[in-house]
Order: C-alpha cells, then sequence, then structure tokens
C-alpha cells in the first residue's frame, strides 16, 4: 500500500459525494419552482442512501469482482465478503477502492433526476434508480473500468465520459420522452443563486471526480485536475458569450450550466488531454451542448427539464470522440463503445421504466403537479410562500 495514494484516495471519496450532497441537489433544486426544491433534495438524499447500500449488496460485486468475465463481475464480492483492510487494489485498500466506486454509483443515477422533475412519482424515483444502476450503471462499469469486453478492445474512458455521463444522459431523454412534458410547461428557475452555488460545488468535487481517477497522489492526478478546471472556466466562459450574441446578455445559469458543460467534457479525456486541449474541449462545449438545449426542447420536443441529456450526455460523448480526434485513442474502440453502451442503456432504461410503472406509477397525479411535490409528496414547504 501506498500511504499518499491512499489519503488523497480517500479525500477524493469525500469530494464525489460532496457533488451529489449538496452539490447537484442545490444545483438542480434552484432549477425548479419553489413548490418543488425540497422534491429534488430529498431525491438526491435519497438515492445516495439506497445505492450505497445496494453498491455493497451487489453493485461493486457486478462492476468490479473477479468471478465474471467480459459482461459483468459476479457475485464473488457480495456484501464484500472477505475483502478485509489488507486487501488491495493497486497501492491503495480495496475497500478505499469501493468507496470511491460506491459515489460514482451515487451521482450518476442521481444526474437523471433533471429528466423528471416536479412530475415524477418519489416511490418510481427509487424503485427505477435501484434497478439501474444494478442492471444498467454497474455491468457498463464492468465493461470498460472492470476489465469487461470494452476495455480489452481499448477503450479510454478515464473519469466516466461513457460510464457516467452518456449513460445517464440517455436515460435521462428516455425517460423525460416517457414521462411527457410538465403540465404547465417550464418556468424560470426559482434561485439562480442557489444554482450558481450548487455548481461551484459541482466543480470542487470534480477535482475528486477527474483526479481521484489516477488513483495515486502523482503528477498523472495534477495534470487531470488542471484540465478539469480549465475546461470548465473555457465551458463557462463560451456559453455565456454565445448566450450574449444570440440572446443580448449573459446569465448567471448560463455561465454556471457551461462550467457543468466543459467539466463533462473533460472527463473522458482528463488522463490524457493536455492545458490546451482542455481549454479547446471546454470552449467548444460551451456552444455545443448550449445548441444541444434548443434541439432537444424544439426539435424533439422532449421535456428534459434540466437538460441532463444535452448538457451531461453530450458533453462526456464529445469528450470521448475528441479523445480519438486528438489522437489519444483508437477511434473505432471509442465509437463502439459509444454505439453499444448508448443501444444498452436505451433499451434498458425503457425496460426497466415500464416494468417499475407496473408496481409504481411514473407520474404524479394532475393535482398533486399543480399543487408541488413538496407538499404533495413530502408533506412540507421550503418557504413560506411559493411560486
Amino acid at each position: 500500500m501506498n500511504g499518499a495514494d491512499a489519503a488523497w484516495v480517500a479525500v477524493a471519496s469525500a469530494l464525489v459525494l460532496f457533488m451529489t450532497l449538496p452539490g447537484l441537489a442545490l444545483f438542480y433544486g434552484g432549477l425548479v419552482r419553489a413548490r418543488n426544491f425540497l422534491s429534488v433534495l430529498a431525491q438526491c438524499l435519497a438515492i445516495a442512501c439506497l445505492m450505497s447500500l445496494l453498491w455493497l449488496a451487489a453493485g461493486y460485486s457486478i462492476a468490479f469482482g473477479d468471478e465474471g468475465g467480459a459482461l459483468w463481475g459476479g457475485l464473488g464480492k457480495a456484501f464484500m465478503l472477505g475483502v478485509g483492510p489488507d486487501a488491495l487494489r493497486g497501492t491503495i485498500p480495496e475497500i478505499l477502492f469501493f468507496l470511491f466506486q460506491m459515489t460514482f454509483a451515487i451521482i450518476t443515477p442521481a444526474l437523471i433526476v433533471g429528466a423528471w422533475v416536479e412530475r415524477a412519482r418519489f416511490g418510481f424515483v427509487l424503485l427505477f434508480s435501484s434497478a439501474w444502476m444494478l442492471l444498467c450503471y454497474a455491468p457498463v462499469a464492468h465493461w470498460i473500468w472492470g476489465g469487461g469486453w470494452l476495455a480489452r478492445m481499448g477503450t479510454v474512458d478515464f473519469a466516466g465520459g461513457i460510464v457516467v455521463h452518456e449513460t445517464a444522459g440517455l436515460a435521462a431523454l428516455v425517460l423525460a420522452a416517457m414521462l411527457g412534458p410538465r403540465r404547465d410547461g417550464a418556468r424560470p428557475p426559482h434561485a439562480p443563486a442557489m444554482t450558481m452555488i450548487g455548481g461551484a460545488m459541482l466543480w470542487v468535487g470534480w477535482f475528486g471526480f477527474n483526479g481521484g481517477s489516477q488513483l495515486a497522489a502523482d503528477g498523472g492526478a495534477a495534470m487531470a485536475m488542471t484540465v478539469t478546471h480549465l475546461s470548465a472556466s473555457a465551458g463557462a466562459l463560451s456559453w455565456a458569450a454565445y448566450e450574449r450574441v444570440r440572446y443580448g446578455k449573459a446569465s448567471l445559469i448560463g455561465l454556471a450550466t457551461g462550467a457543468i458543460a466543459g467539466l463533462a467534457t473533460i472527463t473522458p479525456a482528463a488522463g490524457e488531454a493536455g492545458p490546451l486541449e482542455a481549454v479547446l474541449l471546454g470552449a467548444v462545449a460551451g456552444v455545443l451542448c448550449q445548441l444541444c438545449v434548443v434541439w432537444v426542447r424544439t426539435g424533439l420536443r422532449i421535456d428534459d427539464s434540466l437538460d441532463v441529456f444535452a448538457v451531461h450526455g453530450v458533453g462526456g460523448v464529445f469528450g470521448t470522440i475528441m479523445l480519438a480526434a486528438l489522437g489519444h485513442a483508437d477511434p473505432a474502440a471509442q465509437l463502439t463503445a459509444l454505439a453499444a453502451v448508448g443501444a444498452f442503456v436505451v433499451a434498458v432504461t425503457w425496460a426497466l421504466a415500464r416494468l417499475c410503472a407496473l408496481i409504481v406509477p411514473m407520474r404524479v397525479s394532475a393535482e398533486d403537479e399543480t399543487e408541488g411535490l413538496d407538499y404533495a409528496s413530502h408533506g412540507e414547504r421550503a418557504y413560506d410562500i411559493v411560486s
């Protein structure tokens, strides 16, 4: 064991959890109506707790177990039985690697929350997220990070452009299409300042997300953190600049969302890209993802409420492709992985949503949607006066 490596991955694990709680919760919460704010926080918190237990029960073993083959890792490490504090994964304790990867298994289904806010039943959210993490996320993690068939083909995905962002983005698009639009349409965010604060927390946490994926306290981790920051900076400014040209004003929400687009885009490439390449990726992502937001809303007419697909999905896919375009990965391996994972995620998401809906309906009633999910689902209100 290397003590420095273990200390850094322990810190990185805390940073990645910080991305979901409270980062993503506040980022998403600020974007919805005031009467649905607490419901977003409740979903993020409950998903974090539930995914943690399911990752222990089977998720980690499916993704990183030693008994499977090209498609899954088996159940030999279910409940981490037989894995003591002295067992190693590389230069760090395996139980620490389990913890670090658990935080990824938390944030990936939590990202999907942005697709169904203000209209999905709480019970459906928990049931679907549980099945999706075990049967969709964990197998894909094995294919690419656990020594599965895409890893053997040479696919490069440093910190989750495919495993996290493509999977969550495509699942969000499918679910948003299945749910249908919000009954009274989209409204302006109720708390842009809160969204900026949550976005800043995501940005800080992303140092652990990408830098921690090096699994070592070395120059590679330092470079991953540096290019992460540069891509986010370029993404924020390019989004705002394009917004200023197109609409006449650069918004705070645009700056925050552009930073997230830059972060999602650099995620698969953080282990390979240099500083100038990171600036290029972020700058293009700030415009590309913004164009995709418009395309999903007006072209596809899908109410992906908080633009999960356009920002995370498109960003992750773009970064994965650019790895090959910049000469850091085999183009065939990258495209094969994107296509195979994409088809798998769409099919499994649709099937699981249909099956879960037989147990718990996907959508709340019209009355509850009008009332707001804070009170209808949780019996609470965030503010004395709601809008």
